[in-house]
């Protein structure tokens, strides 16, 4: 959610960048464009911008970009750096789809070092090893929350299936994909409420249920709990560890293709999936399982299409994030050129009918044919995405607004979204 507040993987190849390299040549007309807007036509789109941007004072800036013309259509302080808050997602999510994949998945895996014995009897531990799903956790919140997700009784249900009926050992929960920190930069790194969830490669219902000082245990007990409500005999207490070498993978649950992830994460601005998606890029294609290191494939994504946002985080949570509404276009026009383009703008909120834009904007020329990110902190408010336009060309758009009040920019953005719907 916005956030009221004060201020041995295999390494990455080439083929992330080479995907941004096709982008510049796509857009390249945009990094030339002038400042402001062209003279023939969308004068009345000007004014009408112009005079919601007076409402929100100097430290707010705006960009507009018809993709199907290739034109600026304004410009308003559109080169200056800015908090985006939630907006940063965009920056997350968008790298998460160029480099996972849309359809790629995130694995949550039971793994067995000892012997199989006659009667479906196993003779060591089990190993439940954390692959980074912000999903993960019991049926009942999972189904609640997510409406989809991998569960603790899928995963009983699995190794039941296999015909193991009894454990003589107990459960070891592994997190070790991702460092310990259990929460981001703003907090530091400490649990942050406004997360609603506990950092974890292995975490359980986001941590929700039962926060605890050790989600990778808290998830074992629940699995063995899951197991013995299937009628599998567990015989030792859960804990925490890591997977010996040489343990092998009975079974496994993945979980909704990264698609579906990244709409769970952009539709209702969630910081928790958010800075899970972060530490996974950091263990998948970066230096560890880290929120700096997550942080770095981030940014040299951007890099690849000339971008520099000031990125510490996944979710925007921090003050210290920065980047500019130019950018924020420039990245939107880049990846609605690429095959993930339809699979970010389709995780956006829509205007008047879903996520954190379900009630703003209904009955207007915007409902249904707006796209967008929000943005909030305390004294910030953004808004970033695609409209369709009257016209029928297809408009890309940011608003950072900065030391404003909340309720005010929201109105701005609002009417600035519908003149854009309009035009």
């Amino acid at each position: 959610m916005d956030r009221l507040v004060s201020s041995s993987w295999p390494r990455p190849s080439r083929l992330s960048a080479a995907v941004w390299a096709v982008a510049v040549l796509v857009c390249g007309p945009l990094w030339g464009l002038p400042a402001e807007a062209s003279a023939a036509g969308g004068a009345a789109l000007h004014r009408a911008l112009s005079a919601s941007m007076r409402t929100v004072g100097g430290g707010s800036g705006a960009y507009v970009y018809d993709l199907s013309t290739g034109r600026t259509l304004f410009a308003a302080r559109a080169e200056t750096p800015r908090s985006p808050a939630s907006v940063e997602k965009l920056y997350t999510t968008s790298t998460a789809l160029i480099q996972f994949g849309a359809a790629a998945t995130l694995t949550t895996r039971v793994l067995g070092s000892g012997t199989e014995q006659p009667g479906g009897v196993f003779q060591g531990d089990l190993y439940l090893k954390g692959g980074g799903d912000p999903t993960f956790g019991s049926a009942a919140f999972v189904h609640r929350s997510y409406g989809m997700g991998a569960t603790v009784e899928d995963l009983a249900s699995e190794l039941s299936a296999q015909g193991i009926t009894s454990v003589q050992g107990k459960v070891v929960g592994d997190e070790s994909l991702f460092d310990s920190r259990r929460g981001e930069p703003s907090s530091g790194y400490r649990p942050d409420p406004l997360l609603t969830g506990q950092l974890s490669a292995l975490a359980f219902d986001r941590g929700e249920s039962a926060p605890a000082p050790d989600p990778a245990a808290l998830a074992a007990q629940r699995l063995t709990a899951a197991m013995r409500k299937d009628g599998i005999t567990v015989t030792g207490r859960p804990g925490s560890g890591q997977t010996p070498t040489g343990a092998i993978e009975l079974v496994h649950l993945d979980s909704p293709p990264m698609s579906t992830v990244v709409k769970l994460t952009n539709q209702n601005s969630d910081n928790f999936f958010a800075e899970m998606l972060l530490k996974g890029l950091g263990a998948r294609f970066g230096q560890d399982g880290s929120t700096p290191a997550g942080a770095r494939v981030v940014r040299t994504e951007a890099a690849h299409l000339g971008l520099h946002p000031k990125v510490v985080d996944g979710s925007g949570l921090s003050a210290i994030d920065h980047t500019s509404p130019r950018d924020i276009v420039r990245l939107l026009v880049a990846v609605r050129k690429l095959p993930i383009g339809r699979d970010l703008k389709d995780s956006l909120a829509v205007a008047g009918r879903s996520g954190t834009l379900a009630t703003r904007m209904r009955g207007t020329a915007a409902q249904d044919h707006c796209h967008a990110k929000t943005g909030t902190l305390i004294d910030v408010s953004a808004l970033a995405g695609y409209c369709s336009a009257g016209s029928g060309d297809e408009i890309a758009f940011a608003f950072l607004m900065n030391r404003v009040n909340v309720t005010t920019a929201r109105v701005a953005q609002d009417r600035m979204a519908e003149a854009v719907a309009r035009s």
